[in-house]
């Protein structure tokens, strides 16, 4: 990607062609000259470097900023993050519409952790919050980092799916066999039993796929699942 930007630098900051020496100076370039294609030379290498830095950048940030918006927007089956503290606090739960939860959690094939929900489900109506935990073990003999990320299926539902508290995208460290309990604290929203989507939707599974923490590691974005 960065020989086009090269080319177009070099055709335009170097001169078409070379002038023709005179006799008396065969050979010789003034030195005025030297400097001053050397001068160029370091400005359009300038540019080409400060170009691969920003494209670098670019793409290492690409992933975080579409998953705040998968987040804000619940695209892709991700849960929404943030949440109305008043909200929580004066929503009425909808008694009437029972909702299960199934939990799921895997690993990627890099991370030699031990991770599962400590319960495989539980039930809930919309506006009522409800606390679940997953566990993490590394049973090895070094300490590992680990990240992980999340996606709800149904994905219309994600919209609705709030979560006040958790884990997810966060390096977590585990030392040399060290077992931690991770909470997930969240609700449904009541606009829940309002959207006719949702109106056949009894069961949302929630899962989580943990992965090595490495320098430069892209997440796979909500809603793709990797092996």
């Amino acid at each position: 990607m960065l020989l086009p930007l090269v080319r177009h630098f070099l055709r335009r900051r170097l001169p078409a062609r070379l002038p023709t020496p005179s006799r008396g100076a065969k050979g010789r370039r003034p030195e005025s000259q030297q400097e001053q294609w050397r001068s160029r030379n370091k400005t359009a290498l300038t540019y080409i470097a400060a170009a691969g830095v920003g494209m670098v950048g670019l793409s290492y940030a690409a992933v975080p900023l579409y998953r705040l918006y998968c987040q804000a927007s619940g695209l892709g089956g991700s849960a929404v993050a943030g949440h109305d503290s008043e909200q929580v606090e004066t929503m009425t739960p909808v008694k009437e519409r029972v909702i299960k939860i199934s939990f799921n959690a895997d690993t990627h094939a890099s991370l030699q952790w031990s991770f599962r929900p400590q319960q495989s489900e539980i039930h809930v109506v919309p506006g009522e919050t409800a606390l679940a935990f997953y566990r993490a073990k590394n049973p090895t003999n070094k300490p590992i980092i680990g990240i992980s990320t999340y996606n709800v299926v149904p994905f219309d539902a994600g919209q609705y799916f709030n979560k006040i508290q958790c884990f997810c995208f966060e390096e977590q460290r585990l030392n040399p066999h060290e077992e931690v309990d991770m909470p997930v604290f969240f609700y449904i929203d009541p606009e829940f039993d309002e959207d006719p989507r949702m109106a056949r939707v009894d069961t949302i599974t929630l899962s989580y796929t943990f992965f090595e923490a490495k320098e430069g590691q892209k997440l796979p974005l909500p809603g793709y699942s990797y092996n």
